[in-house]
């Protein structure tokens, strides 16, 4: 009889996000591994479970195409991690509404896209990209907060959090 699979652990799932976009940089660029950390984090501090917090380190893997679906599907993740992965992921061609219903009908995944949000819409991050650029991504992420019902700009907990780090 084969013994079950040993799941990633977290410092596993983060070396493996790290490594499938270790040549990818954001939009002001920046290495891609600060965002993935940044969106990890904030799922920390926001209460996110163990599985939550994984699937924020891979929530923007299968959309860039630094894994592949079938990689996801094969890794010894909890069928859960999976699931909210496949719920961030936006399709080629695929309407916000549809995208946002997807999230909000996947357990779990709706603190993983408030985090992606709220590191994304940072004044910070923003402040370095072209002024059209960065009005047409800070009315996408305003779109998409309210179709995902939650609240335009930072949140109570984002706040929170901003007036309370964390300490290491």
């Amino acid at each position: 009889m084969t013994a079950p699979r040993r799941n990633l652990n977290l410092a596993e799932v983060e070396a493996i996000a790290r490594t499938a976009h270790r040549s990818q940089t954001d939009k002001a660029g920046r290495p891609y591994g600060e965002h993935l950390h940044a969106v990890a984090e904030g799922v920390r501090i926001r209460g996110g479970s163990d599985e939550q917090i994984a699937a924020a380190w891979l929530h923007d893997a299968v959309e860039d195409a630094a894994l592949s679906e079938e990689w996801l599907a094969d890794a010894a993740l909890p069928q859960e991690v999976k699931n909210m992965v496949l719920a961030v992921t936006k399709r080629d061609g695929e309407d916000l509404g549809s995208y946002t219903r997807r999230i909000l009908d996947t357990p779990g995944a709706l603190l993983i896209k408030e985090s992606d949000l709220a590191h994304n819409a940072d004044p910070a991050r923003l402040a370095v990209l072209e002024p059209a650029t960065r009005t047409r991504l800070a009315e996408k992420y305003a779109q998409v907060r309210g179709l995902l019902g939650l609240p335009p700009g930072e949140s109570p907990v984002e706040q929170s959090v901003q007036a309370n780090p964390a300490e290491d």
